[in-house]
């Protein structure tokens, strides 16, 4: 490892867990510094710590839940047999947190998890450089940029699995870009079984990754070691199904939850979902003015840049980028309940948004021009700076993480949600905003497309330090 990428990769580290840190400091909603399904995960880290279990009967009923929130607590689990109450949530989460729970509270949990943020933007660098051959200096600024701002850098510290899943993504992609051998398919193997314990709605980006390996190990003749892959991955399946019918009583953690005695566990996506209506999520996840990205970072529009043009270039690794973010915006456009949720914008796409910036990263660091290179720092900048005036406003309390964001005191912000348009709305204007950010993203997209088109093999020639890699 070079001198410059230990640098790149510290001072992304550092930005990134100071950054998720100082949101702290804001309350997750008026109710409280950890809100919604927050406290759930941290009631289960404390008896995780305490007991020894998830069940959370006991936490409850000392309300224990009033040393970070205020207000009553909304009712989530069912009572099960015994009179046992385990959260609707999956586990992984809640064990990473027992132990800074146990000994520091709610606070050293979410400390806790800005470092996971640190480590998260380190990576992203380290995979940025070795595996794309984007420069350091590059890889460094983007991710620290991008980890500084919303929404990587308020779901560094809310205690939600989202970062955490985020790391075992990137993880993932690391060891499965590489050489595969058998320490890299432990850790490719580690990550995926991670992914449905962290959540059960990451198990399709889980899957993706899967698939994409185990086609890899096939190509290169090695299918002894693909099916004892494939076994292990069943094995723990399996193992995952059963805890689950053991514990909570059904398929999912779902089966747990109070909303959802009367519709059943699946409901969780809908009882009659609209696929054709939550289809305008596909493009709104990205430019809807209050709970899309480009509002609170407008160097996320360059995600289109930088898909497009890894999509036509396709170099070593690329599928182990795009499937997975394709599947992961997929779940969030037509299986997420709502995209307008209780929670801070970006929530349903956070663990596959290292991902979105890798690509964006290589675009400009191999097709992307001087200008280009300029432009997407002032939009980061920009990025920057709203997440600032959304720290300073809620330190003041004026606004949460949750509630009241829209408000924040920040001129680039009421620029921006002039131009955006508003997906809680359907009516003429709606349709006509929505129609020209199709067109723009369009042009952008077709734009990189062309730019990334090589002109002969020998015009892209091999990067430093990119591993020769094929899914071919």
């Amino acid at each position: 490892m070079t001198r410059s990428l230990r640098i790149a990769m510290g001072v992304a580290a550092a930005v990134a867990a100071v950054a998720a840190c100082l949101g702290i400091g804001v309350r997750s909603s008026y109710g409280g510094h950890a809100a919604v399904d927050e406290p759930q995960y941290l009631l289960t880290a404390l008896s995780l710590w305490e007991d020894r279990s998830l069940d959370i009967s006991d936490e409850l009923a000392d309300r224990r839940w009033r040393a970070y929130f205020d207000a009553e607590l909304p009712v989530q689990t069912e009572v099960l047999n015994g009179g046992r109450q385990v959260s609707p949530h999956d586990p992984l989460l809640p064990l990473l947190l027992a132990v800074p729970m146990g000994l520091g509270g709610m606070v050293a949990a979410k400390i806790t998890l800005g470092l996971l943020a640190g480590a998260s933007a380190a990576l992203t660098v380290w995979v940025a450089v070795r595996r794309l051959a984007v420069p350091p200096w590059l890889a460094g600024a983007g991710v620290a940029a991008a980890f500084a701002s919303s929404p990587l850098a308020i779901y560094g510290q809310q205690a939600y699995p989202e970062m955490p899943a985020a790391l075992a993504v990137l993880l993932a992609v690391a060891a499965g870009t590489g050489p595969l051998r058998r320490s890299a398919l432990v850790v490719v193997a580690a990550a995926i079984v991670a992914l449905p314990w962290l959540s059960v709605k990451y198990l399709p980006v889980a899957a993706a990754i899967a698939g994409l390996v185990l086609w890899r190990l096939h190509k290169q003749a090695r299918s002894r070691t693909a099916l004892t892959l494939a076994v292990v991955l069943a094995v723990a399946g399996l193992v995952y199904l059963g805890l689950h019918r053991l514990l909570w009583g059904g398929w999912t953690v779902y089966a747990s939850g109070d909303h959802f005695v009367s519709t059943g566990e699946f409901s969780v996506v809908g009882v009659s979902p609209d696929y054709l209506g939550r289809s305008v999520r596909l493009l709104g996840l990205l430019v809807d003015r209050g709970y899309g990205l480009v509002a609170w970072q407008p160097a996320w529009l360059l995600a289109v840049a930088g898909v497009a043009a890894l999509a036509r270039r396709r170099p070593p690794g690329a599928l182990l980028l795009l499937l997975p973010a394709g599947v992961g915006w997929a779940m969030a456009t037509w299986v997420a309940l709502t995209m307008r949720g209780f929670w801070s914008p970006g929530r349903q796409v956070v663990v596959i948004l290292p991902l979105v910036l890798l690509a964006v990263l290589w675009w400009l660091a191999h097709v992307a021009g001087p200008r280009l290179r300029l432009l997407s720092a002032g939009l980061g900048a920009a990025g920057v700076i709203t997440y600032l005036t959304l720290l300073i406003d809620g330190w003041a309390g004026q606004l949460t993480w949750v509630t009241g964001f829209q408000g924040v005191d920040n001129p680039l912000y009421a620029l921006m949600r002039r131009v955006l348009p508003d997906y809680s709305t359907a009516g003429l204007g709606f349709w006509l905003g929505h129609g020209a950010w199709i067109l723009l993203t369009a042009t952008i997209a077709v734009a990189a497309w062309r730019q990334a088109r090589p002109t002969s093999p020998a015009s892209v020639p091999p990067q430093p330090g990119e591993r020769t890699l094929t899914y071919a």
